[in-house]
């Protein structure tokens, strides 16, 4: 059976995704329901006993571990079906969570004459890098973007979202996008635990918080089949921090200072 609006921002308070009303796509506006700002993290006598929880959430992407086209397609289609990301035809209107792009598109900061052509020729996966320090937070004049103190995962309110469109402007990464027109119709098929948005809203990745909070991994995580690692980087002994201590890895325009907590493992 379909959940209602209604149901699905109850299923959310109370399993205290750490996501609450406020963090809610636009849609629960249709029914008349106030956003707040999500500033304290959820008490714990109200949380699913299954919720994934950490005091820094991060990813480590095993580039050499996603197989090709059909990998990364596997990988964007989890999340973005889950999500009910829109297809829209027009490259300008796109809307994209996650999605691949060329290392020269990728590391502007790394080139090298010398790059191995194999690495050099490779894709890589893109998303938000929810940073320690996201520029994102700073400029969006509603707080419709904000980041959550308990977990550092750098959220998006829909209710409070007014379209200025400077956090994209602020972000360095490209990892957001901005529905032009209705995104509804161009969802092929339509995921009823996940609310739809509307026309004049931002949206980008949230690293699944309503999937940690019921127990389960990001959609991306779960369909990369071990190319992707995610856990809690303050944590020595998470997955994600063996990934990091065992490989080398990169993170995206670090000279600008906002500490992504996306690694490439190259």
């Amino acid at each position: 059976m379909s959940k209602t609006r209604r149901d699905f921002l109850k299923i959310a308070g109370i399993s205290a995704l750490g996501l609450g009303c406020s963090a809610l796509p636009a849609a629960a506006s249709e029914e008349g329901l106030a956003a707040a700002p999500a500033a304290d993290a959820p008490a714990a006598d109200t949380m699913n006993p299954h919720a994934l929880t950490a005091t820094r959430w991060g990813m480590a992407i095993f580039t050499r571990k996603i197989k090709g086209p059909e990998h990364f397609k596997q990988i964007i289609s989890a999340c973005h079906s889950y999500h009910n990301v829109p297809k829209i035809p027009k490259h300008k209107n796109e809307i994209k969570w996650i999605w691949e792009d060329s290392f020269e598109h990728t590391f502007t900061e790394k080139e090298s004459h010398y790059l191995a052509e194999d690495v050099k020729m490779m894709d890589f996966l893109l998303l938000c890098n929810h940073c320690d320090n996201p520029p994102c937070v700073r400029v969006c004049p509603t707080k419709a973007t904000f980041k959550r103190d308990w977990d550092g995962i750098v959220m998006m309110d829909m209710h409070r979202c007014i379209g200025c469109r400077f956090c994209m402007a602020a972000c360095p990464y490209g990892s957001r996008s901005f529905n032009f027109g209705d995104p509804r119709p161009y969802i092929k098929e339509l995921n009823p635990d996940y609310p739809t948005r509307m026309r004049g809203v931002v949206e980008k990745c949230d690293f699944c918080v309503e999937r940690l909070a019921q127990g389960m991994m990001p959609a991306c995580v779960e369909a990369s089949e071990g190319a992707l690692v995610f856990g809690d980087l303050d944590d020595p002994n998470s997955d994600v921090r063996k990934a990091l201590r065992e490989n080398f890895s990169i993170r995206r325009k670090t000279s600008l200072g906002t500490q992504p907590s996306v690694y490439y493992i190259i």
